[in-house]
């Protein structure tokens, strides 16, 4: 079955996978800005690990919030995808610096978010087109 868009045709299998990785992609986000917004030990203990004072757990859980706030909304998913990949290539980074096995976790967030609504936009499926 295919779903009429604006600009095209979504079918929906692709649109639900999309909602589906994205929907899971927002709330491992909102867990994540959740627990140091609530300046949880673990969030907190994490942060003093990695070599960031811990004052900064906040600012950096509001960001959080912030990039998964834009990308769960249509008109603004675009930019809250790209400021979200923003965000996890500075987790990146920091697993990288720490020499830690689990870098590819933000990696592989980031990737599922584009995925997620690449499946879900077509305006993004004209931007990036995939040809058979």
């Amino acid at each position: 079955m295919i779903t009429e868009t604006k600009a095209g045709q979504i079918s929906n299998r692709a649109l639900w996978s999309g909602r589906i990785i994205s929907g899971l992609i927002t709330l491992f986000m909102l867990f994540d800005s959740g627990v140091k917004l609530a300046k949880a030990a673990p969030a907190v203990e994490g942060t003093a690990r990695l070599g960031y004072p811990v004052w900064e757990v906040v600012p950096i859980g509001m960001v959080a919030l912030l990039c998964v706030i834009l990308y769960v909304i249509p008109r603004t998913a675009v930019l809250g995808v790209i400021l979200l990949t923003g965000y996890l290539g500075g987790a990146t980074a920091t697993q990288v610096r720490m020499e830690d096995p689990w870098f590819v976790m933000p990696v592989l967030m980031g990737m599922l978010a584009w995925f997620g609504l690449y499946l879900r936009s077509e305006s993004l499926r004209r931007i990036i087109p995939v040809r058979n």
